[in-house]
């Protein structure tokens, strides 16, 4: 696994609810990526203030997550940037927090001229299968992604080791 860098938090601005470290609310992701199976990833520790039922992980809180992780892998496995165009997530059993870390992983299952879709697949600490999704992106060119969006490149993104 290669750990991802995030090109974004040099930036002052930069407040993402999910990937930045400055948002004092935000849920301060790390990315990486595994270049053998194409799949990008992130790992979680949720705490109760994100539950819906008690002691359950809000669903809108895990299709935060595996969005996130969608946008990470268009980054990544595309070398571009694009925005949300639909989410389809299935429930299939309680995300408990009490089960620690949760593992989010993405990888590119099509692409249809402008429109990539990332299945991502969200794992309890115990590494049970709990919530999958498929996840459709509208992506930029890479030059219009840059010009006007601020994406630095897929090289930005990469470099570390785990």
């Amino acid at each position: 696994m290669i750990t991802i860098k995030n090109p974004y938090e040099g930036l002052p601005e930069h407040g993402c609810f999910c990937c930045s470290s400055k948002n004092p609310i935000g849920l301060k992701l790390n990315f990486w990526y595994d270049e053998l199976n194409q799949t990008v990833e992130s790992r979680w520790f949720p705490e109760l203030n994100y539950q819906g039922y008690q002691g359950v992980l809000h669903g809108g809180i895990q299709s935060t997550l595996m969005d996130e992780v969608a946008s990470w892998s268009i980054y990544i496995l595309e070398g571009t940037a694009g925005v949300t165009h639909s989410m389809e997530i299935f429930y299939s059993k309680p995300m408990l927090i009490e089960k620690g870390k949760v593992i989010v992983r993405g990888r590119i299952v099509s692409r249809e001229k402008r429109l990539v879709t990332v299945h991502v697949e969200l794992f309890d600490g115990e590494g049970n299968l709990c919530t999958t999704g498929n996840i459709k992106y509208f992506v930029f060119p890479p030059e219009i992604a840059k010009a006007k969006y601020g994406y630095p490149g897929r090289d930005a993104f990469l470099g570390g080791g785990e």
